[in-house]
């Protein structure tokens, strides 16, 4: 180092520092034609002077030359660096842009950190990213109604046994993973139409306990083929005592509910989420049922995202300390809810109502277009505060008559007693030109939210009793002084 210092002459620089030995060219493989049909077997540079071959200098003073193979390059299937060649230049006429060899004609994409087959069974279907909304099952709706549009009401249709034994010639030839269960969906369709219409001679003899049994039988075969559509099914049918006579097997469901949460079914991970909260199947392990909550979360999954959220605000298995978390769960769950997970939009918008912590303000107005948004998806507690708020006034809403008692409607239906009197009262002094006064139909309301078990049927009441119970008390004390009579 001390001699580069003091000579400025023979400071580092790679071309001239750099020596490599003398490249030695590879012996090459055995000719497969005559030198005289090769490729450059006639140009000068591939002989020297002496009739030898060249011999290629990498030093400062000699130009690069690169060694020209005898060898035609073989057909490749694949080019190694065509994933990293952003127009695709590099791929082989087999090989589709950014995808691995097409074989089938549906290209999967390539992992740049390892080589994956390009071949997978035909039940293998792979839901790792795909999100909740996009994970739909094969459907089977083969009734014969949307039929008579076409044929007319005139026309004979096949039976259901035939159409059955036609259904199941059919799928005996062939392997197709989601022929077959749709055809399992099918059978149980008619197993639960027969059962609900009890015995008829339209059924034709068809045994739904057997149809169910050869169903299950089909989807379990599916299940070993790591079908997930199947594997979630047969599990569902466990736990819901579908194929157990009304008895549910968590012991038979959560395995399944595992196996299909593997391939990514979202569902199946929800599922098994609870069953590690609740024990079903399972010991309760909260540690597991966070990781499976999440897992499914991360898809877009509106069930387990408010099921997260929400203990994630409260500290439920143990998360405690989770404030911030919990409320972008809540956010993620409101936008992705539906009909059957509907209940986010309410929980978030009861926060907004009163305010809750530093990150969510009282806002009214937006917790009114969030108990909207659940209502029309069917969550019959925000029916009743929307009810609530437009027969008073409340939450910055108008005093508006028609949309109360149609709030009130909508969460009577579905079976909320409070909505029920709320109704009852609403018939009792009626909204001209809205509602008219029915006292009838005030009755029925009231005894109907009686037989719930919330409200008491009898002539007198107590003030001392909740509010609830009074105004059940007094709308039918009313209704019986008008001559109208009270069940025993």
């Amino acid at each position: 180092m001390a001699n580069m210092e003091d000579d400025p002459d023979s400071a580092y620089t790679p071309r001239e520092q750099y020596r490599p030995e003398q490249y030695k060219q590879p012996t090459p493989p055995p000719m497969a034609h005559s030198p005289r049909d090769s490729p450059g077997a006639d140009s000068p540079n591939s002989m020297n002077e002496n009739g030898g071959r060249n011999t290629f200098n990498f030093g400062p003073d000699v130009p690069l030359q690169v060694p020209r193979s005898t060898l035609p390059r073989p057909n490749s299937a694949y080019t190694l660096g065509a994933e990293l060649s952003p127009r695709g230049y590099t791929h082989s006429p087999r090989l589709s842009v950014g995808a691995s060899p097409v074989s089938n004609g549906s290209p999967r994409q390539v992992s740049g950190s390892r080589r994956s087959p390009d071949l997978r069974p035909t039940s293998y279907i792979d839901l790792v990213n795909l999100p909740y909304n996009q994970q739909i099952a094969p459907a089977a709706n083969l009734s014969n109604a949307q039929l008579r549009t076409a044929v007319g009401q005139n026309a004979s249709l096949l039976d259901t046994k035939k159409t059955l034994d036609m259904y199941r010639a059919n799928v005996k030839k062939t392997q197709d993973s989601a022929v077959q269960y749709e055809f399992a969906l099918f059978m149980v369709q008619v197993a639960r139409d027969i059962m609900a219409a009890g015995s008829s001679p339209d059924d034709h003899g068809l045994a739904p306990a057997d149809m169910l049994r050869e169903a299950r039988q089909i989807l379990q075969k599916l299940a070993d083929r790591s079908y997930p559509f199947a594997q979630y099914y047969l599990a569902d049918g466990y736990a819901s005592g579908l194929f157990n006579k009304d008895k549910p097997d968590y012991d038979r469901a959560f395995p399944l509910f595992i196996a299909a949460s593997k391939h990514g079914h979202a569902e199946s991970g929800y599922r098994s989420a609870l069953c590690y909260e609740f024990g079903w199947g399972c010991r309760k392990d909260y540690a597991k049922a966070v990781q499976f909550y999440r897992a499914a979360a991360s898809k877009n999954h509106p069930g387990a995202a408010i099921r997260l959220g929400k203990a994630c605000l409260t500290g439920d298995m143990g998360l405690q300390g989770k404030y911030r978390e919990g409320v972008k769960w809540l956010k993620r769950a409101t936008e992705s809810a539906d009909f059957q997970y509907n209940s986010a939009p309410y929980e978030l918008g009861l926060l907004h109502e009163t305010g809750y912590g530093d990150d969510i303000f009282k806002d009214e107005v937006y917790a009114v277009q969030l108990f909207t948004q659940a209502a029309e998806l069917g969550h019959p507690l925000a029916a009743l505060k929307l009810g609530e708020a437009y027969e008073h006034g409340q939450l910055c809403c108008p005093k508006d008559a028609a949309l109360s008692v149609h709030y009130y409607n909508t969460a009577a239906q579905a079976d909320i007693p409070e909505a029920m009197m709320n109704l009852c009262a609403w018939y009792m002094v009626g909204a001209e030109p809205v509602l008219e006064k029915d006292e009838n139909e005030a009755y029925e309301w009231a005894k109907k939210a009686a037989e719930q078990g919330e409200y008491i049927i009898c002539d007198q009441w107590n003030y001392a009793d909740d509010l609830r119970t009074t105004k059940g008390r007094i709308c039918l004390r009313i209704l019986h002084r008008n001559g109208h009579r009270l069940p025993p």
